[in-house]
């Protein structure tokens, strides 16, 4: 699909560079499509080199790194804005104040593209459930684009690839579906998986707004389309948003997912997310021995209790997308064997979330805790006696090795956010491969 004429000319502020790839592909998509530029961020061209390397060649791009100015969201024909932008940023306010679209990447190759759209929401779960609905759609045989919250991936570069016949899997935390409010959309088969506090933070300790973004995800649905609501979350979304929801509606917990199927990742949370990519597949019609052969045989999605390998007869799991005390105590409860041989690498960065109930069972499945600093360790070290804290993550992995004996499990699965020691979690998780793969 060539909608380049839609960007071509179009004086363009993107806000949020990143290093994450999806900023600078959407950048460059635009810049391509003959959008004139304006790429603004907070961080530095230095913190940033890695992407500006990567536009600097454009020279309908123009650079305002380390600051935002209120210059550059006047007088122009779109903002893009990046995730995560504080809901009262004052250049968003200024941009909306001259009447300048502000919309975001996910939500306007939504508009554009025109396909029909598997859209994934949830404090946790969202990115497996958004793998395997699209591992089972490539088994299936379908065209189909993979996009939204994924590392990497520029959304709005996808828009060459669209044809009639595909359908999109997006995977859209709170932030994005910010955007689907603002464009007055939701997609056509929608999945809310859990809803837990997070993102206090940012939502400052107000968790109705965090669920009012999520709720974007079938607010705007029609009653052809369709809401998959996993257990755990169904209960506070229709308590809160049932006279608002007409579309189909069904509940999904792990006992949808069919005794005799087997999967390689481990855990009971692993089967509900299975069984809500079911239930997309059964919404779109697919037979479901090819949604068992396709779910069987998923590997699982990188730093979300991978098996990265086995060292001496130790397991060792990075999981650092675990960055709410209920992803590490699912992650505890699925590797536990009742014979407390787990070694914990956790902390980091707070968001301001209740530990309590991590806390409390964390000497039910742990041999050791090992902490890393940062603000949330702060908070909850004086409840986990014993438990050693490094501010380097080689230490700390040297640590864990020292400990295990084979037969042992290493799981790092941090409870908290990476700012402070990394750029970003899959920094964080990076680094720790890196580590366990050169030990011998």
């Amino acid at each position: 699909m060539d909608v380049s004429s839609y960007f071509k000319g179009k004086k363009i502020t993107v806000m949020g560079l990143g290093l994450l790839g999806r900023g600078v592909g959407d950048a460059k998509y635009l810049a391509e499509c003959g959008a004139e530029l304006i790429v603004t961020d907070k961080k530095t061209r230095e913190e940033l080199a890695e992407s500006v390397a990567q536009l600097e060649n454009f020279p309908n791009v123009t650079f305002v790194l380390g600051e935002h100015r209120l210059d550059d969201f006047r007088g122009r024909d779109l903002i893009l804005k990046a995730a995560g932008v504080p809901l009262d940023s004052i250049y968003v306010a200024e941009a909306k104040k001259h009447e300048t679209p502000v919309r975001m990447s996910a939500d306007l190759f939504a508009e554009l593209a025109g396909i029909p759209i598997v859209g994934i929401t949830g404090t946790r779960g969202k990115s497996t459930v958004t793998h395997m609905v699209h591992a089972i759609l490539v088994a299936a045989g379908k065209k189909v684009l993979l996009g939204g919250n994924v590392r990497g991936v520029s959304t709005l570069a996808l828009l060459p690839e669209v044809t009639p016949d595909h359908i999109a899997v997006m995977e859209l935390d709170s932030w994005q579906l910010q955007g689907f409010h603002e464009a007055r959309l939701s997609p056509h088969i929608a999945v809310f998986t859990t809803f837990y506090p997070d993102h206090q933070n940012y939502y400052k300790d107000q968790p109705e707004a965090y669920l009012a973004d999520k709720a974007n995800i079938f607010l705007f649905q029609t009653p052809s389309d369709a809401l998959i609501l996993g257990k755990q979350c169904a209960a506070a979304v229709i308590e809160k948003y049932g006279d608002r929801i007409d579309s189909h509606t069904q509940v999904v917990d792990e006992q949808k997912l069919p005794d005799m199927w087997t999967l390689k990742i481990p855990g009971v949370h692993n089967r509900y997310d299975a069984a809500l990519a079911l239930a997309v597949a059964r919404s779109l019609e697919i037979p479901d021995e090819v949604s068992r052969k396709a779910l069987e045989t998923f590997g699982g999605v990188p730093g979300r209790l991978e098996l990265v390998r086995e060292v001496n007869g130790v397991k060792v799991y990075n999981d650092t997308t675990a960055t709410t005390p209920e992803a590490t105590l699912a992650a505890l409860a699925a590797l536990d064997n009742g014979k407390r041989r787990i070694i914990l690498i956790m902390g980091g960065a707070d968001k301001e979330l209740d530990m309590n109930t991590l806390l409390h069972k964390i000497p039910d499945y742990t041999k050791r805790v090992i902490l890393l600093t940062g603000t949330g360790t702060n908070r909850v070290l004086e409840f986990l006696p014993g438990a050693s804290v490094f501010d380097d993550l080689g230490n700390a992995v040297n640590e864990a090795f020292l400990t295990a004996e084979s037969g042992d499990i290493i799981l790092f699965s941090p409870a908290f956010a990476s700012f402070g020691m990394f750029k970003n979690e899959y920094d964080r998780g990076d680094r720790f491969d890196t580590l366990v793969q050169s030990r011998t």
